[in-house]
């Protein structure tokens, strides 16, 4: 099963758009039967100062499987060319 993480803070806009995105990116994938794991994880919650440190100033950015897959939009072709493939 592939794990998408968005990271993302609190009044981000494009990291808005990019949740919209990946939520219809994950509905596709589930109608297709492929089992696929949505996770948002905020950057400056408590506890996060890894992700704050590492990524805080590439917002929004996409996780996959853990390792990061695209920053400031969601590549949607790619991550669904990823995860198909």
């Amino acid at each position: 099963m592939s794990v998408i993480t968005l990271l993302t803070r609190e009044g981000c806009g494009m990291c808005a758009r990019a949740h919209d995105e990946l939520t219809a990116l994950v509905e596709e994938l589930r109608a297709a039967e492929r089992p696929v794991d949505y996770r948002q994880l905020d950057v400056d919650a408590p506890g996060n100062t890894e992700y704050r440190g590492e990524y805080g100033d590439m917002l929004p950015v996409v996780l996959l499987d853990g390792e990061q897959h695209s920053y400031w939009e969601a590549d949607i072709p790619q991550l669904r060319a990823d995860i198909l493939g």
